[in-house]
């Protein structure tokens, strides 16, 4: 909800800015001009033209149109990113945690029953097991980033008790 009300409103003031920008315009004129050349037959034709000016401007367009494709076109950027984080845990952990099992030491699974029971049931705890291991995990704190590391913990927080 809060999403499309973000998405009404920012497309309403793109397309006013836009407006600003695009509206035709009228040609200007002279104070003195009247509507009808009623008096003026004599004046060529060429000289009745008036030349027509535009507030169009196709940068002002372009320009609009981008940052409003930038905007909703971009995936939103999160503070934890749970794709990047199943990704990450696919490529490093699965080897010893696939389905939420331990392979080297059983009874350390990442269900939630076994989380709580070793007191790992918490974004920060897998955190601090990711970074600097335990046992026999290995640290990845020097192989992971930060944003990475805090990623894959959320997911498996999240995974826990889906396993």
């Amino acid at each position: 909800m809060a999403r499309s009300a973000c998405f009404v409103v920012a497309a309403s003031v793109v397309l006013y800015s836009v407006s600003c920008f695009v509206a035709p315009g009228t040609s200007p004129r002279n104070p003195g001009q009247s509507h009808s050349n009623a008096g003026k037959t004599d004046v060529a034709p060429a000289l009745m033209q008036e030349t027509a000016t535009s507030s169009f401007s196709p940068l002002a367009f372009g320009a609009a149109l981008g940052l409003l494709v930038a905007v909703f076109g971009a995936r939103p950027a999160m503070a934890v990113d749970l794709e990047n984080g199943e990704s990450i845990f696919t490529g490093n952990c699965a080897a010893c945690h696939a389905g939420g099992n331990n392979t080297v030491v059983t009874e350390k699974k990442l269900k939630k029953e076994a989380l709580i029971t070793y007191g790992k049931y918490d974004v920060g705890a897998i955190i601090k097991q990711v970074t600097n291991g335990n046992g026999s995990m290995p640290a990845f704190g020097d192989k992971l980033g930060p944003d990475d590391i805090e990623d894959v913990a959320n997911w498996v927080y999240n995974k826990a008790d889906k396993w």
